[in-house]
């Protein structure tokens, strides 16, 4: 079961990348009052606080509550619906599915999870291009990377992270094999883009373009 970010209110990943932003804010703050007014030293140091505020805020990691239903696949990740498709999965699912496009903008909380509790049967990385995620072809020609889900009833689903034009950088804490639990952190993707999770064709899907959703606790669908 994977342990990583579980119940830390920062994703560990985001650790660096604060204490960067915190240590340039203090030492250019501190080197511009030595040398200018104050006046000055605040007018630099306003934008490089805010900075280091939206960085923390980025790696911030919230505790939600889990919808219990094992048939109700929530969503991976907060942002909005995209869009709703039928497509033809052939590689990992082996067939039709339904498509849902869940578009994360750099305000979201990033941290992805689990959508389904169950085996972890497939974890495929796929290098590619750093399109706009918006795109319909970013869910076939970008970076991504896809885990293959199967539940006690053999049913599977697919959640892909998708790699966009800002966001370079893919974490997967999934291994195959391993045993997930619906809710728990799996991943996250820095600094904006999208998940897609491909429905079993006869699952009722719970949302519609355009709606708001957050990581573990939006029903994206109902499993039949």
């Amino acid at each position: 079961m994977i342990m990583k970010n579980q119940h830390t209110p920062i994703a560990v990943e985001g650790i660096p990348f604060i204490l960067i932003a915190l240590a340039i804010t203090i030492v250019v703050t501190l080197v511009v009052y030595r040398f200018f007014p104050t006046s000055v030293a605040i007018i630099v140091a306003v934008p490089l606080v805010l900075l280091t505020i939206f960085v923390t805020m980025f790696f911030r990691n919230p505790d939600r509550v889990i919808p219990p239903d094992p048939k109700e696949v929530v969503s991976p990740a907060d942002g909005t619906v995209l869009d709703i498709v039928r497509v033809t999965e052939d590689e990992l699912l082996g067939g039709d599915a339904v498509r849902v496009s869940v578009f994360m903008s750099v305000w979201n909380v990033h941290v992805n999870r689990v959508p389904m509790s169950g085996r972890a049967e497939r974890v495929v990385y796929y290098p590619g291009k750093f399109l706009v995620a918006r795109l319909d072809k970013a869910s076939t020609d970008n970076e991504r990377n896809a885990l293959v889900i199967t539940n006690e009833e053999g049913v599977k689903i697919l959640v892909v992270q998708i790699a966009g034009i800002v966001a370079r950088r893919i974490v997967c804490y999934a291994s195959e094999g391993d045993m997930l639990e619906k809710g728990r952190r799996f991943g996250l993707i820095r600094f904006g883009s999208r998940l897609d999770v491909y429905f079993p064709t006869d699952a009722v899907i719970r949302v519609t373009e355009g709606d708001t959703v957050k990581a573990g606790e939006t029903v994206l669908g109902e499993l039949p």
